[in-house]
């Protein structure tokens, strides 16, 4: 069943590369009392994900903040090595947590798989983004495959 407005962040721990190596992290820590963006799309280094979608996020990092977000959070299928790879490629810095799903767990849990197998891709996560406050969705966009139109960061700035 997938995830919809005013339904809660499935609570569960994921796993990050930080500083000192793989980190263990805790959905409820991420969400917990805080207004959280959170925007997923297929896959690290892929087109649109690395042309738009994550550079308008890290763009737009700063007036989402001035508007009341806590947190931006990048959800992917990807492990931790790919997503922090990404991340200096991006040069994100702190503006985005790269939040990897490595197995896909997260995604799951909220009905957002989108299976790719046929194109040699494997199950990824939907493109879509949401607006999270302690843990609870406010607003969610759900893209159309293969589409990027409705979970830009522009999008969101203007739900805020």
């Amino acid at each position: 069943m997938t995830i919809k407005v005013g339904d809660k962040i499935p609570s569960m721990t994921l796993h990050f590369k930080g500083p000192d190596g793989i980190q263990e992290i805790k959905t409820d820590d991420i969400f917990k009392g805080k207004t959280v963006v959170m925007f997923s799309l297929p896959g690290a280094f892929t087109p649109t994900c690395s042309a738009k979608h994550l550079p308008g996020y890290v763009q737009q990092a700063d007036a989402l903040k001035k508007k009341g977000v806590d947190k931006i959070v990048c959800l992917s299928v990807n492990d931790p090595f790919v997503m922090d790879a990404w991340g200096r490629d991006q040069k994100v810095g702190d503006k985005v947590f790269l939040l990897p799903d490595g197995s896909g767990a997260m995604t799951k849990a909220m009905g957002m798989e989108f299976d790719l197998t046929a194109r040699g891709l494997g199950v990824r996560g939907q493109r879509y983004s949401m607006l999270v406050k302690d843990g609870v969705v406010k607003t969610l966009h759900l893209e159309q495959p293969g589409q990027f139109e409705v979970s830009s960061a522009e999008k969101m700035l203007q739900d805020l």
